[in-house]
């Protein structure tokens, strides 16, 4: 009886020295449900630039995201992914929870509200992903990686200055402000404001917000000349809504009385321009400004390190250099 019982707890141990090789054998492999990636050491082929654009249907920002995706397919070792927020705050924020969530490598935005942006700043933070804001100052700009843009109170100042000599430094001016939601519309706003103030004899008789949009343009200067409002210059926030108050001087048969001035140079306003409708525009570069986000973006997923504020200059554009200008966007 005793030997059997040894032999039964021979054959045991040999069955749990068995089992104990195999499983030291097999303890290199990950367990059930974790990464394979930390333990192989696996490095991604591209790096992954999330864009989020504030709304792809107004006129400009359309000219900067062509210029963003001609300059990404240049990129053969990024994935670079373009969303459209639609002018949605909210749908932005989302928007940014998933390149979050996707584990981008650097996210762009062109925010919607710039006064809104505390939760992007803090979002992007948290999972350790740079963030670069283009076009839009944000308010809380420092806690971002980067802005890639132009400084918006230098075109209000140029446009303005260009208007005020044509009209002899004396007049009453109409301003056309954008969306007050953007930096942008109360910079230029305020550079507007600032150079008719150097002059006793020009002041503001009105201003209102057109949102960007040319039909808002033209409705806002259709009820300022049935209030029969005396002006005798328009300095709008940018093209478009230019655009809309000359078709409605135009209609009213009191163009020639009114100087009307824009910024952006599209290639509509300066059409407008070689006609002698539009006086003046400012060039802000669409193709810099999208080229220039998507670079620093890829610059910054690769490690190296950019400035904080990587500014793209705005430039005078008089009738005169109509040809120049327009030749930018026949490239």
């Amino acid at each position: 009886m005793k030997r059997i019982l040894w032999v039964v707890f021979a054959l045991t141990l040999a069955a749990c020295l068995i089992l104990a090789g195999c499983g030291q054998k097999q303890g290199g492999q990950a367990p059930s449900g974790s990464s394979s990636s930390e333990s192989t050491g696996e490095k991604k082929d591209k790096v992954k630039i999330g864009v989020a654009i504030s709304d792809f249907d107004d006129k400009w920002l359309s000219y900067m995201l062509d210029a963003m995706r001609e300059y990404a397919a240049t990129l053969t070792d990024a994935e670079v992914i373009f969303v459209d927020s639609k002018s949605d705050v909210a749908t932005q924020l989302g928007q940014l929870e998933n390149f979050v969530a996707q584990k981008v490598d650097a996210i762009v935005v062109n925010p919607v509200d710039t006064d809104a942006t505390e939760p992007y700043t803090r979002m992007a933070k948290e999972a350790g992903i740079p963030l670069i804001s283009v076009n839009r100052l944000m308010k809380n700009q420092d806690e971002a990686t980067a802005y890639v843009g132009s400084e918006s109170i230098k075109s209000g100042i140029m446009e303005m200055e260009y208007l005020a000599k044509k009209m002899n430094y004396k007049g009453n001016v109409a301003i056309l402000i954008g969306d007050p939601a953007h930096e942008a519309a109360r910079m230029r706003t305020e550079g507007i404001k600032q150079v008719i103030k150097k002059y006793p004899n020009m002041k503001v008789v009105a201003e209102q917000a057109g949102y960007w949009q040319r039909s808002k343009g033209m409705e806002i200067m259709e009820n300022w000349l049935q209030s029969g409002l005396k002006i005798d210059c328009v300095a709008s926030n940018n093209d478009e809504k230019a655009i809309g108050a000359i078709l409605a001087l135009e209609e009213a048969g009191k163009l020639d009385k009114v100087l009307v001035g824009g910024i952006d140079a599209t290639p509509d306003a300066l059409e407008f321009l070689k006609a002698g409708k539009l006086a003046v525009t400012v060039f802000q570069n669409a193709e810099g400004q999208g080229k220039g986000a998507i670079e620093a973006a890829y610059k910054v997923a690769k490690g190296e390190k950019i400035e904080p504020y990587i500014y793209i200059p705005y430039e005078l554009v008089p009738p005169e250099k109509y040809d120049e200008y327009m030749a930018k966007w026949k490239k």
